[in-house]
């Protein structure tokens, strides 16, 4: 059964490593959560490696000037890695002919990959950050276009696997719904992020520069998300704590607050079992 958990620090010291998401868990886009930087900032200061593994498509680097300007300190967490960073093997493996697919903001991820940045119409590859405008846009807007890869088998590399993200208040589509848009279509995607294992690879291997080797059940992960965090998690056989307030929190709040049973049967239906939950990261 999953255990309601009131603080992070009633379980981080059966852990060393707690790689948490970001996203819904440390910031919404907007703001930061003071209460959830604070309880990974206590967890890395009594001892355990906090990683932030998140699906954003941008290189580490980028997100980390993101984080300090919505006041998430350095503090909170020893070492980050991202969609972005993992992605950019899948791009220096594929065609070299590429045409990027979101806004023009990502356009670094391609930097020193030795890819040319070309048309639609003669990519021979195609990166997906996101949407040209995720406010307006959804993924049927790109019908024809996807189409025209699909006909050409071309290979569809997403560099966000979210399928949505909360922006403030509001549920923003990523990437990842591009992507499973493309596949309904027949055409093939390739993926780093969670839920797949090159981020959790890569994450641990973080991990382990810090502190040395590390058992897979002394590793915590956090997150929000179904399709991502839970079952990444699940599939690398990692403890997870669910936090509850994130985007799937319409599935199971009652009067503004999280109702268990609904939570658990909801769970269930879902075939996942996190071994701890909590509204909010604190």
């Amino acid at each position: 059964m999953t255990q309601r958990i009131q603080s992070l620090s009633e379980v981080t010291g059966a852990y060393d490593v707690v790689l948490s998401d970001v996203w819904g868990v440390v910031h919404n886009g907007v703001e930061a959560f003071p209460q959830s930087c604070e309880a990974l900032a206590r967890a890395s200061k009594a001892g355990a490696t906090v990683v932030l593994i998140t699906n954003s498509p941008r290189r580490s680097a980028d997100v980390i000037i993101q984080m300090r300007a919505l006041n998430v300190a350095d503090e909170t967490y020893d070492r980050i890695v991202t969609s972005g960073d993992v992605t950019r093997k899948l791009i220096a493996e594929g065609p070299k002919k590429v045409f990027l697919l979101g806004p023009e903001r990502d356009m670094n991820l391609l930097d020193d990959l030795g890819v040319t940045v070309t048309s639609a119409e003669e990519a021979e590859s195609i990166v997906c950050t996101g949407f040209f405008d995720d406010e307006k846009e959804v993924p049927e807007d790109y019908t024809d276009m996807l189409k025209a890869w699909v006909a050409r088998d071309l290979p569809f590399i997403c560099a966000n696997p979210d399928l949505i993200v909360e922006r403030g208040h509001k549920m923003i589509p990523c990437a990842g719904a591009v992507a499973a848009y493309y596949e309904q279509l027949g055409g093939k995607s390739r993926i780093a992020g969670k839920p797949h294992h090159p981020i959790y690879e890569a994450a641990i291997a973080e991990a382990q520069a810090v502190r040395g080797p590390v058992e897979r059940s002394k590793i915590l992960a956090i997150g929000d998300g179904m399709p991502t965090d839970v079952r990444g998690a699940l599939s690398q056989e990692l403890d997870l704590l669910y936090i509850s307030g994130g985007i799937h929190a319409a599935e199971y709040t009652v009067g503004g607050q999280t109702d268990e049973a609904i939570l658990k049967a909801w769970l269930t239906a879902q075939n996942a079992t996190p071994k701890f939950w909590m509204p909010r990261l604190a």
